[in-house]
């Protein structure tokens, strides 16, 4: 229906907005002589057209006009409208309006009273304690309130509109949909909560099944309680039976530092029987230091790690004490007391382990290195060489490359083959902690309760020393090392004896040590000391020849770990492998043809192109792409385009440092440690 409005005062403007809300009814001009009245101004708002006279807006209107709506108020402007328009269009006063601004009034309040009572129902479901959701016949969620969120772990807004099953079980509301009842049942939500859920109908006013309203109680306070008090009997009895049977010595004293109870471990530690204990001052087993116990309840602090002397054998022994807090109140202090010498025990058997397991015998061979290219076979014949003599080796390459593979051949093949290999990665220790690892510690030397212990250049006496990232060692440590190359023999840290050793010493590194020794970060003395024979491990960009044969040996070695069957490789595969470059080399590699091996089925025996995950992207020719740079993989998910990317970002840092490590952990704002750890992980995947 077009219409126009004739008077755009108060009146006007409150008409205007009421039928601007119908999609019915098109405004088509809003007449008024006052271009400031209000009613002009919200028909602009609405781009309405307006006119100042009845003739200059039927000239603007377009179509034809069937309704003219007075509400300007004059009987004489009605009159005169009646006479112009006897039929058509159709001239409604005033006064008629009235009527239906009264209802167009009621329908405003019945609207916002509605709202009111929708908030206050919302107001009152999130006030109670249990949970509320509501159930189409279709199964879909229509409310949730607050409680419901929280027990489920999930947002109203979430929730709504989805199908319920999601979080409710079908069991608990289907029935109700259908007519049926619905039992009382158990269950714990995504958000591990327990819950006690049941289903009530909800009918329309025709008493049709409109759907239903599930209730949630959490029980999982009431779980807990009753497990408690199920439990608290079983608890009080079992509570001396272990505090009497384990190996650790404990006391427990009361708020006033009076002894309550020790178990048979503290009197075989300190030799106080009982009755020397129980009813006594906490200080009566302190034969050197301060009573923890009492420190404890004076501040209400725990300690720990707390060496004293106890008993009448002036046992040294560490102790931990915490208080014991009843509510609010402090009731007493409980400690527990620790036999140095049996840390010391366990400290060195977990040391001897780690050792051991970083210090394993050389498992590699010559004929384990892989490759053809005439690169490889002058660094294999070069290392060959190197065998026969005991002089110092320097490995270098980019990582990646194999460096550790070929110490393992090279003593391997050299007369100290029976002697152990010891190894250890320079980069992942501290300066203090690299020098205890090289040349041990003497006993007492450190106010830790270490035991002294032999370094490894003790433990690989007889044998080779493969000492990986050697660039990454600091001044400090380089010297000393110097001095055992030199004088074949070391002082452990802390000491003053001379130890004698012989060790045959092979070192790797990525870094251009040349520069590093010219910037000063590296001796030039050592640098010739351990530079006697240099072998160039070519990275695999420069021996594609070889990716063929390293390709087939990695997948016959991953087929075991996978549980494939792989044994060829397609051409378009082999092409896009030949194709990258290689920045991380056989380790690369090794990790491409690895997750490749994920893709491929349980029955193929070809490994192909579409196997492969993406290669080659970067920041260069992404930005050819997109017009912007970024690392954006285009296929994986998104974990593994995360991982992608980070590889990415540690491929071209290091690139940028020409291979520096502690460089590019510098410029990524991390540790050398965490960028190995990096590293090592990208190689894992």
């Amino acid at each position: 229906m077009n219409l126009i409005v004739l008077g755009a005062g108060q009146g006007g403007e409150k008409v205007l907005k009421t039928l601007a809300e119908y999609r019915d009814l098109q405004i088509l001009c809003v007449v008024d002589k006052r271009p400031e009245a209000p009613g002009m101004l919200l028909a602009e708002q609405l781009r309405i057209p307006t006119a100042p006279d009845v003739d200059s807006a039927l000239q603007q209107v377009q179509g034809q006009i069937d309704v003219i709506l007075e509400v300007t108020g004059h009987t004489e402007v009605y009159m005169r409208l009646l006479e112009r328009f006897p039929e058509r269009p159709i001239v409604v006063p005033a006064s008629a309006l009235q009527f239906f601004m009264l209802i167009m009034s009621e329908k405003e309040r019945l609207i916002a009273s509605a709202r009111t009572r929708q908030r206050d129902l919302q107001r009152i479901l999130n006030a109670t304690q249990d949970g509320m959701i509501g159930i189409d016949a279709g199964g879909r969620v229509t409310l949730c309130n607050a409680a419901a969120e929280r027990m489920l772990g999930v947002s109203s807004a979430t929730m709504r509109g989805r199908k319920a099953h999601t979080w409710i079980p079908l069991e608990v509301y289907e029935p109700i949909l259908q007519g049926k009842d619905s039992p009382v049942t158990q269950m714990r939500s995504q958000a591990g909560t327990d819950l006690v859920v049941h289903a009530l109908p909800m009918d329309d006013e025709t008493l049709q099944r409109a759907g239903a309203l599930v209730v949630l109680r959490d029980v999982t306070e009431v779980h807990r309680l009753a497990a408690e008090v199920t439990n608290l009997r079983e608890v009080q009895q079992l509570l001396e039976a272990i505090i009497q049977s384990t190996q650790d010595a404990i006391s427990v004293v009361d708020q006033n530092g009076i002894g309550w109870m020790i178990n048979p471990a503290y009197t075989r530690l300190t030799g106080l029987p009982p009755e020397r204990v129980i009813g006594q001052p906490a200080e009566v087993d302190i034969a050197e230091g301060e009573s923890m116990h009492m420190q404890v309840l004076r501040t209400g602090q725990a300690v720990r790690n707390v060496p004293l002397k106890v008993g009448p054998l002036r046992k040294e022994v560490i102790v931990d004490v915490a208080p014991i807090w009843v509510g609010n109140e402090l009731r007493g202090s409980v400690g527990v007391i620790h036999d140095v010498s049996e840390i010391k025990q366990l400290t060195d058997e977990l040391q001897r382990a780690n050792r051991l397991i970083r210090s394993l015998s050389a498992k590699y061979r010559f004929e384990d290195i892989v490759g053809s290219s005439q690169a490889v076979i002058h660094a294999i014949d070069q290392a060959r060489k190197a065998a026969a003599t005991s002089a110092p080796v320097l490995l270098r390459g980019e990582p990646g490359t194999g460096k550790e593979l070929f110490a393992h051949a090279i003593h391997q093949e050299s007369q100290r083959a029976k002697g152990p290999f010891v190894r250890v990665n320079c980069a992942l220790f501290s300066e203090e902690m690299l020098e205890i690892e090289l040349f041990g510690l003497e006993e007492g030397a450190s106010s830790s309760l270490l035991r002294g212990r032999i370094g490894l250049l003790e433990e690989a006496s007889g044998g080779t020393l493969f000492l990986d990232e050697i660039g990454e060692m600091s001044v400090s440590t380089q010297a000393k090392l110097l001095r055992v190359l030199q004088e074949k023999e070391l002082v452990r840290v802390g000491g003053t004896r001379p130890i004698a050793v012989d060790v045959r010493l092979i070192s790797a590194t990525h870094l251009h040590l040349e520069q590093a020794v010219a910037a000063g970060r590296f001796r030039e003395d050592l640098y010739y000391r351990i530079n006697v024979i240099p072998i160039f491990i070519p990275p695999l960009r420069y021996r594609k020849e070889d990716i063929e044969e390293l390709a087939k040996a990695i997948l016959q070695r991953q087929n075991q770990a996978f549980g494939r069957n792989v044994d060829a490789i397609s051409k378009d595969a082999l092409q896009a492998l030949i194709r990258w470059d290689w920045p991380g080399n056989v380790r690369e590699l090794e990790n491409v043809l690895g997750r490749a091996m994920m893709s491929v089925g349980y029955s193929e025996t070809t490994l192909s192109a579409h196997h492969l995950p993406p290669l080659g992207f970067s920041v260069q020719e992404l930005a050819g792409e997109t017009g912007e740079s970024g690392y954006l993989p285009r296929q994986g998910t998104l974990n593994e385009r995360m991982q992608m990317v980070e590889q990415a970002i540690l491929r071209e840092t290091l690139a940028a440092t020409g291979g520096n490590k502690t460089e590019a952990a510098r410029r990524l704002g991390i540790s050398v440690r965490t960028l190995y750890y990096k590293l090592e992980t990208s190689e894992k995947r």
